[in-house]
């Protein structure tokens, strides 16, 4: 997926031994946190990681309804209860990190649990305008260079 244009930018920078080190935003307030390798990949487990920033910013797009005009449109459709359930959704949000197969190294699968809301085709809505799903459907345009 290539963007005609940018909206906003998350800045951030990671520093140390990977997983082992630090990694920090540079946007608005700012975000610090310490990396660790969790427990079940031989790790301390005595930090973050990055499979858990990403599911909780899946999580919070989602079905977030200020940024997602799909399920807002869905919502407005079908009434005030499913504009009610949509504001007050809750998402459950898994990130997999595993050995995918036929491929070496590791690869992500994700589950995303919408607690609720009892509308499929609005829970279907948010999953389709969530830019996170939309990345992972469509792709995303990736570079990769030296600073």
């Amino acid at each position: 997926m290539t963007l005609k244009d940018v909206k906003y930018t998350a800045h951030a920078t990671a520093r140390g031994q990977g997983r082992n080190g630090e990694v920090k935003s540079h946007n608005d307030a700012g975000l610090t946190l310490r990396l660790a390798m969790p427990k079940s990949l031989g790790g301390k487990g005595d930090g973050q990681n990055p499979e858990q920033l990403f599911a909780m910013g899946y999580s919070g797009n989602t079905m977030n309804t200020h940024s997602s005009s799909l399920a807002r449109l869905v919502a407005s459709k079908k009434g005030r209860e499913a504009q009610e359930q949509a504001r007050n959704a809750v998402v459950h949000t898994d990130v997999h990190m595993g050995e995918p197969k036929d491929l070496g190294g590791y690869g992500l699968a994700v589950d995303v649990k919408v607690e609720g809301v009892d509308d499929e085709e609005l829970i279907q809505a948010g999953h389709e305008a969530c830019p996170y799903s939309r990345a992972l459907k469509h792709g995303a345009v990736v570079k990769v260079s030296k600073a």
